[in-house]
């Protein structure tokens, strides 16, 4: 029989050392943004050696509070979150602002959007949702959002071809008015949509668009929007930072009806 790995002695007290860490980091002993103490110095200060801090670091970044940069050191990560409405979709906006301009007005951060559009076969499971043939292709817009410089957030948008084909929703760029405004103008408004939300981990391919650091979750929004005869028109797919989104749905309870009394 194999003897079994022994367990590492120092185990339990890296755990406490993480644990001490977190509090202080909680306790804004090192405030958001702040560069924590070598590697050598926490080592001298908790009398253990520099490999088990390295592992104690590891398991910071692994819960998405510290964030390592090259050649600078290890910092306490900025909680900045934008606000994202769902709900917004569907209300009036000035002329001329798209969702994402409006998003960020009032909050003096500088926005930018990079925008490709593309025709292709759709995965099963957006071809699902919006009931499209075996053969049927889509547009698609994926569009990624920037913040004050750095990524914040993807949002791709899937719509069957034949739809939108020769219309301002293919064209590169953003459209000032929003590319619901396009869909409403060839007949196909949006007024309901289905919102699937899911908290994950990032893949790799997401990780390097959104340049992620390790331990960074995403919320997945798949939203698919539908028109005023029920037909699914359109779904879009965003991705957003764990570490620097907050997302509010609205409800509202309205008044019920009277009920119909026949005479």
């Amino acid at each position: 029989m194999q003897n079994r790995p022994r367990r590492n002695d120092t185990t339990p007290r890296v755990n406490e050392i993480a644990a001490d860490l977190r509090s202080r980091i909680d306790a804004s002993e090192f405030p958001p943004g702040t560069k924590l103490p070598s590697t050598r110095i926490l080592a001298t200060h908790y009398a253990i050696s520099e490999q088990a801090i390295a592992r104690v670091v590891a398991l910071l970044k692994a819960d998405g509070l510290v964030e390592g940069r090259q050649g600078a050191g290890v910092f306490v990560r900025r909680w900045e979150p934008l606000v994202y409405r769902p709900q917004s979709e569907f209300k009036r906006l000035p002329p001329n602002v798209d969702v994402f301009t409006n998003l960020l007005s009032g909050e003096d951060r500088d926005g930018s959007q990079t925008i490709t559009v593309t025709t292709e076969r759709p995965d099963e499971a957006v071809r699902a949702r919006l009931q499209l043939a075996d053969d049927e292709l889509v547009a698609v817009r994926r569009r990624t959002s920037l913040v004050d410089g750095e990524p914040y957030g993807t949002d791709d948008s899937f719509v069957a071809l034949r739809l939108v084909e020769g219309s301002e929703w293919m064209s590169e760029g953003s459209v000032e008015r929003g590319t619901n405004a396009v869909l409403a103008e060839v007949g196909h408004e949006l007024v309901k949509a289905l919102d699937e939300i899911y908290v994950r981990m990032p893949k790799p391919a997401e990780t390097k668009r959104l340049a992620l650091s390790p331990g960074t979750p995403v919320a997945e929004l798949i939203s698919t929007g539908h028109d005023p005869e029920g037909k699914p028109i359109q779904v879009t797919v965003c991705l957003l930072r764990g570490d620097r989104h907050v997302i509010v749905y609205e409800r509202e309870k309205y008044p019920q009806q009277p009920e119909r009394t026949d005479t």
